[in-house]
């Protein structure tokens, strides 16, 4: 049986590569342009035409990165009351853990944040 602990943080890194996704298909694009290195995208382009689609689907790939920002936050919610282990060792990995998972999920949504600013804002 997986540890909900540790559940969390696969849920986090998940959260984390979804809206990492709304970076590439948006972000990305729009400061390489803005610096003027336009040949740059162009030949990450065709090195990658991945982004293409992501940027062509930019709605339903902030959909699913914004699905998994509201599981994995009732996730962290919830899970941040349950009881770690009493041995010293286990108490710790467990808060580190916790420690981590909300990090990752900071920092998803700051990524989630600054893909839906230049996608759909800028």
């Amino acid at each position: 049986m997986i540890d909900p602990l540790q559940r969390n943080v696969g849920v986090a890194f998940g959260t984390l590569l979804a809206s990492t996704a709304t970076l590439v298909c948006c972000v990305l694009p729009a400061v390489l342009v803005t610096l003027g290195a336009g040949a740059v995208l162009v030949g990450l382009v065709s090195a990658f035409p991945q982004l293409v689609w992501l940027s062509e689907h930019k709605i339903a790939v902030f959909a699913v990165a914004g699905t998994m920002l509201a599981v994995s936050g009732v996730m962290l919610w919830r899970g941040r009351r349950l009881p770690c282990p009493v041995e010293p060792a286990a108490a710790r990995s467990c808060m580190r853990l916790r420690r981590i998972s909300a990090i990752l999920y900071g920092v998803s949504l700051v990524s989630f944040s600054a893909g839906a600013l230049f996608a759909f804002v800028l």
